[in-house]
């Protein structure tokens, strides 16, 4: 499996075996239960503790205390990672009791397992390390069976984290290994600590956080300083410097810089942070990195980088010290981006819409229909590209309104909530900003009110779907139970649930298989093991009846009639619009794709991750392009046939 992932901060936990600091909750294990029970009324699918969530809560609990496979090895647990028939029923017994033996024993012996390490890594401190390791021989790293085996896989990780910062700096080599060994020392006395309240509550926090993602992919439990963190994250505003990173172990790689913050002209994507504060981060915890590059609005933070510099075929590493000021950064994933292009008597409209939101001061269906409306008033527009790559959703009435900029009166969406109640969500305004020819494009990180929208159009037909093979495929919601607006958080900490599933129009979810492309266009992320299906415990895939000829059986039986006479004027039915030109569309796109020298250069770049270093292919938006080409085909395909309609008329 491949790491590109779009989360706001990306993981890959080889250099800690811990989380980001946090008090525990204050739990006790009868809270444990009684918060559980809570989570699972409001589940959609598991209402109490079973075999199937005792199996998944064991391997959760484990992955918690040790995500590295650094402490355990693989013979010591392996009875409770492959658990019998007689354990899980026993576990599922005790659950409701309050009591967790297997849990306990696990905790105990991960006690056992800190003290181990400490002695393998006091030994490493005073041998050679090995030379030029790869991280790819450290990625999808399994249990060690031996204690010989751990001993080596140590040794590895602890030779990437010196290469890289002596190729930063040979003087902050010791420094490294000193904060490493600091760190991870630190986080191993919230384990060791004799203190019995609190290593109780520690255990209790860990338990809570194991069971809730026992249900499924989306359901988590937060500690109260983690609901904090996902409340800044949820409002989109923080103060720092304005990046997205991922661990790659060696540095954390920038992977996106927002607009508008204060790293736009001094960093770039690829540069890779290995010190902040001339301190190095190696083998830091992901929080601890982003807690550290946050600070005060107007306060400076100095970043050491690696950046890759090419020079033709050749490429060497620079190392930089760059002095950033920080402020307070709003994550504009509300942003629009628009653009024209020439095409006969007109012009195509390309619009990127990079989340489903609404504030204050505006939304995405407002200026979406701002930005469309400016256009026409200024060019003769022929066709609509609306492109929804990476674009991860928002809210779910945002999506059902830009569905209704293109449609007629109609259900848009339906949600099944927990008691498997459905509520349709409707357009009821006939107005449409465009009518004419609409080209939806998505990838694989298109998610959630992206799916809703790219599939209402399909199904209603009004738009063709282009792109990757398939979006994301998260056909859920969740509720969290601290409000966006909230000032203090509960000393037992909250948890975010997932409610129910959501339809389109056609009564499809794209849980699990996401929105299939009419036309596949391959793109940077097509090759990519991204998606739903990739998730821990992903809910199944389900399908209700459609809602074409909406029944009103969610509205007050009292109000139907009155309802129906209003909302079924102009109701929209779905058009076959875009079918008879489909096969011709697919055959011209592969015949310009497989002409394309630079297309299939860089497709061969994505098939062989390794090229990419020397590849310049990658910077131009292949995929893109060719949606623009389809649409041109499309455009003229509609007015041949229109032409051909008169002259036989």
């Amino acid at each position: 499996m491949t790491y590109i992932k779009a989360l706001l901060f990306l993981i890959i936990a080889l250099s800690s075996s811990f989380q980001l600091e946090a008090k525990p909750s204050e739990l006790t294990q009868e809270d444990v239960t009684a918060k559980m029970h809570e989570i699972m009324r409001a589940h959609v699918t598991y209402k109490k503790m079973s075999p199937l969530l005792a199996k998944r809560s064991l391997d959760n609990f484990i992955t918690l205390l040790d995500p590295s496979k650094t402490y355990f090895l693989k013979t010591e647990i392996a009875k409770w990672l492959e658990p019998g028939e007689k354990l899980l029923e026993q576990i599922t017994y005790d659950f409701e009791r309050s009591r967790f033996p297997a849990f306990e024993e696990i905790f105990a012996l991960f006690r056992k397992c800190i003290l181990r390490r400490n002695r393998f890594e006091e030994q490493l401190s005073k041998q050679a390390l090995p030379h030029q390791v790869s991280i790819q021989e450290l990625k999808n790293m399994q249990w060690a069976d031996t204690e010989l085996a751990l001993y080596d896989k140590l040794t590895r990780m602890r030779a990437i984290y010196v290469e890289t910062i002596a190729k930063a700096d040979g003087e902050l080599k010791e420094l490294a290994i000193q904060r490493l060994t600091k760190q991870r020392l630190k986080n191993e006395e919230l384990f060791l600590q004799e203190n019995r309240a609190q290593s109780q509550q520690l255990f209790c926090t860990d338990l809570l956080k194991a069971f809730a993602s026992s249900l499924d992919s989306h359901t988590v439990y937060f500690t109260p300083a983690e609901a904090q963190q996902f409340l800044i994250s949820f409002q989109q505003r923080l103060v720092g410097i304005g990046v997205q990173l991922r661990d790659d172990m060696d540095g954390f790689t920038i992977i996106k810089i927002m607009e508008g913050g204060p790293s736009v002209k001094e960093l770039r994507v690829k540069d890779k942070i290995v010190a902040i504060d001339r301190v190095p981060i190696i083998g830091l915890d992901g929080g601890e990195v982003v807690e550290r590059i946050r600070g005060e609005e107007g306060t400076p933070v100095i970043l050491t980088i690696v950046r890759e510099i090419k020079n033709g075929d050749e490429k060497y590493f620079e190392t930089k010290e760059i002095r950033i000021i920080r402020k307070e950064v709003v994550i504009k994933e509300s942003r629009i981006t628009t653009s024209i292009e020439s095409f006969g008597d007109g012009v195509i409209a390309n619009v990127g819409l990079h989340a489903f939101y609404q504030d204050a001061d505006s939304s995405s269906s407002v200026d979406l229909s701002n930005v469309l409306a400016e256009i026409a008033a200024k060019h003769n527009v022929k066709g609509v590209v609306l492109d929804l790559r990476s674009n991860s959703g928002g809210l779910l009435t945002q999506a059902v309104e830009v569905v209704g900029l293109f449609i007629k009166k109609g259900v848009v969406a339906t949600i099944q909530d927990e008691n498997g109640d459905l509520q349709h969500l409707r357009d009821l305004d006939s107005k449409k900003i465009w009518d004419g020819p609409l080209v939806v494009l998505i990838d694989r990180f298109s998610a959630s009110a992206s799916e809703i929208v790219a599939q209402s159009l399909k199904d209603y037909g009004r738009a063709l779907i282009v792109g990757d093979d398939h979006s994301f495929g998260k056909g859920t919601f969740q509720v969290f139970t601290l409000a966006a607006d909230s000032t203090t958080v509960d000393p037992q900490g909250e948890y975010k649930v997932t409610r129910g599933r959501y339809y389109t129009v056609s009564g499809k979810t794209p849980q699990l298989v996401g929105v299939q492309s009419d036309i596949v266009i391959p793109g940077a992320l097509t090759f990519e093991e991204v998606g739903e299906a990739y998730t821990k415990y992903p809910l199944d895939n389900e399908a209700i009846p459609a809602s074409f000829n909406d029944s009103l059986s969610d509205v007050p039986f009292y109000l139907r009639d009155r309802i129906r006479r209003i909302y079924q004027i102009d109701s929209q039915l779905p058009i076959p619009l875009y079918q008879p030109y489909i096969e011709q569309l697919k055959k011209n796109s592969q015949q310009r794709i497989s002409e394309s020298k630079g297309y299939q250069a860089f497709l061969s770049e994505l098939k062989n991750p390794d090229q990419l270093a020397a590849g310049v292919h990658a910077s131009y938006d292949f995929q893109g392009g060719e949606a623009m080409n389809l649409m041109k085909d499309l455009i003229w395909l509609i007015e041949y046939a229109n032409e051909g309609e008169k002259k036989a008329a």
